[in-house]
């Protein structure tokens, strides 16, 4: 099985129209494929319409922001009811902020000298809700301030640099429960982004088990071969079912394209048994 469960379209801050991103996922190889933009399931409907359009089987998603121990952590909801009230809720309020946000990193980057970030960034956007950091890199990358978008976050954009401003996410509960309330299945993305201690990570996944959360991403395009098996083994402690998706955002960001990452490991359950 060819499962491709974690990409983006310009619905969110994908560069490519959800029926565009279906049939990159064709034309990749996919067979089970699901759209998950951040915080908004807008573009599902043409996702599945263009995926079925093609044979490909389709799994309805979102990328929920989620702030855990004073750090931002996306959690994947798989096989989810779009129009579920608790969760459009959910995502509007999670989604409202963002604009004041954009305008403080904005002003961050002024301090640095580079001028015209928000207007520059708005130009990459297709929905001024969700207006991200992702959209101020590739204007970054366009103006000569860094190689590529990873290059941005590193210089200017992530935790802890000069360009970074934090904001208020969902809760972890709060997301498992919307996407319970929907009857989707949870999933921590791409752990291996995240700056935790072993400890802090012992007690997020122990809480995102108590909560309702069945899966973590194992083979994902943000991790390394050695976190696809560091995550195999944290799937099999804990128990966790386990995903796969290529985090695919545009064909020139990004190390890994639609349906060309590695099998998961065989002795671990694939979160899309559940819609086979």
């Amino acid at each position: 099985m060819n499962a491709d469960l974690h990409c983006h379209s310009n619905v969110s801050d994908g560069q490519l129209a959800p029926f565009e991103v279906a049939r990159r996922a064709h034309a990749g190889g996919v067979s089970l494929w699901a759209l998950t933009d951040h915080d908004e399931v807008a573009g599902q409907a043409q996702a599945r319409s263009e995926a079925e359009s093609l044979g490909m089987g389709y799994v309805t998603g979102v990328e929920i922001s989620v702030t855990w121990a004073s750090r931002t952590v996306h959690v994947v909801g798989l096989g989810i009811d779009t129009a579920c009230p608790a969760l459009v809720a959910g995502l509007l309020a999670t989604r409202s902020g963002r604009t004041a946000r954009a305008q403080a990193m904005a002003d961050a980057l002024a301090a640095l000298g580079i001028e015209g970030a928000y207007e520059g960034a708005l130009r990459y956007v297709s929905n001024p809700d969700l207006i991200s950091r992702t959209h101020f890199a590739r204007f970054l990358v366009e103006k000569g301030y860094a190689q590529s978008t990873p290059d941005v976050f590193e210089r200017y954009l992530g935790e802890g640099k000069p360009g970074y401003v934090p904001h208020r996410w969902a809760s972890l509960e709060e997301a498992v429960q919307w996407i319970g309330a929907a009857g989707g299945v949870a999933v921590i993305a791409h752990p291996g982004r995240y700056k935790y201690t072993p400890l802090e990570f012992d007690t997020l996944f122990g809480q995102f088990l108590e909560l309702g959360g069945k899966a973590i991403e194992v083979v994902t395009g943000s991790h390394t071969p050695d976190q696809y098996r560091e995550y195999a083994d944290v799937a099999r402690r804990f128990g966790f079912e386990a995903s796969r998706g290529s985090d695919f955002h545009a064909p020139s960001e990004g190390r890994t394209e639609l349906g060309k990452l590695p099998p998961l490991p065989s002795d671990l359950t694939p979160v899309w048994e559940r819609w086979l």
